[in-house]
C-alpha cells in the first residue's frame, strides 16, 4: 500500500485526513508536536510520530527514519490574526517560521527521494484567504501566499521527474482550532480603533451559518490530489473556498 506522511495531525484538517486515508487502506504516518495515538483508530498501518516543523534537526531525523514516502501533506500551520500595524515581530517570525519556512523545510527533506524514484506527490495546504483581501489576517495571508508562490515554481521544477505538486486551499472552518489558537495574539493590543474589525473577525470565524469548509472537505480534496493525476495545481476545499476562488477567476 502507498504511504502518506501528514503534518499537523493533532486536530482539524490533518486529523481528518489521517482518518480518511486509514479508512481507505493507506499506510499513514501522522505527525504532531506531541504524539497522541488516542486521536486515531488503532491500526498496524498507522505510525504516530513527534514532529516540530520549526526544528530542522527534527525534520531530518524523522524523514531519515520513516523510509519510503509516496505522498507528503504539509498541513501544519499557525493562525495569528492581527492588524498589520499591530503585528509584533515575534508574531511575524512565528507565522513565517511555521507556515512558510517549516513547510519549505519539509518538502526539501522529502523531495529528493521522490525525484530519485521519479514518482511522488507533494500537497501543500494553504488557505483561500490568500486569493481574497481581508483585514486582520494580513501577515497570516502573506505567510500562506508565500507557500502558494514556491509551490507553483516547484510544480514546474518537478514535472520532468514525475513528481506532482498541488495546493489545497480551504475556506473558513468553525470546527478547527484556528480561532482558539488565534486569541492569544489579540490580547494586549491597542484595540480601540480596530475593535469593530476584530469583533467581526471573531464572529466570522465562529459562525457556522452560510457556506463554510468542513474538515472532511479538505480531507477529500487531499485524497483527490493524491490519487488523481488530472487534479489541477490549485484545489478549492469547501463551499466558501470555491466561491472565493471563482470570484477571483481561479
Amino acid at each position: 500500500m502507498p504511504t502518506i506522511l501528514i503534518t499537523g495531525c493533532s486536530s482539524g484538517f490533518g486529523l481528518e485526513t489521517a482518518k480518511l486515508f486509514l479508512e481507505r487502506g493507506w499506510d499513514v504516518i501522522a505527525t504532531m508536536r506531541t504524539p497522541n495515538e488516542g486521536l486515531l483508530p488503532v491500526s498496524e498501518r498507522l505510525r504516530v510520530l513527534a514532529l516540530d516543523i520549526t526544528e530542522p534537526e527534527n525534520i531530518a531525523r524523522l524523514v531519515g527514519t520513516v523510509g519510503h514516502i509516496d505522498v507528503l501533506v504539509n498541513n501544519a500551520g499557525l493562525g495569528a490574526p492581527s492588524p498589520v500595524e499591530l503585528t509584533t515581530s515575534q508574531t511575524v517570525q512565528a507565522l513565517f517560521q511555521t507556515n512558510t519556512i517549516g513547510t519549505l523545510a519539509m518538502l526539501q527533506a522529502v523531495v529528493p527521494q521522490m525525484r530519485v524514484r521519479r514518482a511522488g506527490v507533494i500537497i501543500n495546504v494553504t488557505s483561500s484567504v490568500t486569493v481574497k483581501p481581508l483585514p486582520i489576517i494580513g501577515v497570516y495571508r502573506a505567510s500562506k501566499a508565500a507557500v502558494n508562490a514556491f509551490s507553483e515554481s516547484l510544480a514546474i521544477e518537478m514535472e520532468p521527474f514525475g513528481v506532482r505538486v498541488h495546493i489545497v486551499l480551504p475556506g473558513r472552518s468553525p470546527l478547527t482550532r484556528f480561532g482558539t489558537n488565534a486569541r492569544p495574539h489579540l490580547r494586549g493590543m491597542d484595540e480601540a480603533d480596530y475593535s469593530p474589525l476584530l469583533l467581526q473577525f471573531i464572529k466570522n470565524v465562529q459562525d457556522d451559518k452560510g457556506p463554510v469548509t468542513h474538515v472532511r472537505d479538505v480531507a477529500e480534496a487531499i485524497w483527490q490530489a493524491a490519487n488523481d493525476p488530472s487534479t489541477p495545481l490549485r484545489i478549492a476545499a469547501g463551499a466558501d473556498a470555491a466561491i472565493w476562488m471563482a470570484e477571483e477567476g481561479l
